[in-house]
């Protein structure tokens, strides 16, 4: 079966620009041109990727974002948000939301499409060649891509599953924001470093008493310990 991509936009011309170039690299297509529309396709197709415009009717991106992050049919399903709003603060609210990455209008087809190919590229870093990873409590499996605390499954975002897995694989080493950047969103150019804030804050949140294994390091970055 192709991967199934949901791309919402109320602009036609943005749309049909968009389906060209995934179709192209031979993605299936939905799409909805509003926000109530969004939510009933994601429900009832439950795509691989969608890519969300902020800018909505009935419901703007934001919301969508927020409702699809609560609903655990969807809670997992990769969100690539696009705007025309290039503000730190919206990058940073539409992240907290519980997006996975965030996309500035205008923006070029090629670099859409290699987000897109990020997001949903599978498989662990190559740190470490193990299937599941264990410390007391907390337990990765990088087949499944599932997390576990205390045997119930953490909700966790494909970008928050692999920020966890590339520092649990590098246990003990001071990875960089720079450095998290490029690994894990695959950035070749530096952008605001409080993307990796940002997930690490809401990743601290769902692990809840296993935070206490990711450490930050006052003005460098991060790094996994073991207790």
């Amino acid at each position: 079966m192709k991967t199934k991509i949901l791309v919402v936009d109320d602009e036609p011309d943005a749309v049909e620009m968009i389906e060209v170039n995934l179709k192209a690299h031979g993605y299936e297509v939905l799409s909805a041109g509003g926000g109530e529309e969004a939510l009933q396709k994601a429900r009832a197709a439950l795509p691989d990727l969608i890519l969300l415009d902020i800018m909505l009717p009935e419901v703007d991106g934001m919301e969508v974002c927020k409702i699809l992050r609560r609903d655990p049919r969807t809670s997992g399903i990769p969100i690539v948000m696009l705007t025309a709003k290039a503000g730190e603060i919206d990058r940073v609210l539409g992240l907290e939301l519980g997006a996975d990455d965030y996309v500035t209008k205008p923006f070029s087809p090629r670099e859409l499409v290699l987000r897109v190919k990020r997001l949903l590229r599978t498989g662990p870093a190559p740190e470490e060649k193990l299937d599941h990873l264990v410390w007391k409590e907390l337990s990765i499996d990088l087949l499944r891509h599932v997390v576990s605390l205390k045997g119930k499954p953490v909700d966790l975002t494909a970008t928050e599953f692999k920020l966890l897995t590339v520092l649990a694989q590098r246990r003990g080493r001071v990875q960089s924001r720079e450095r998290l950047l490029h690994d894990v969103w695959e950035y070749d150019t530096l952008i605001d470093t409080r993307t990796v804030d940002t997930h690490m804050r809401r990743l601290r949140e769902k692990l809840g008493s296993a935070a206490k294994y990711l450490d930050t390091v006052r003005g460098v970055g991060y790094r996994f310990v073991e207790e």
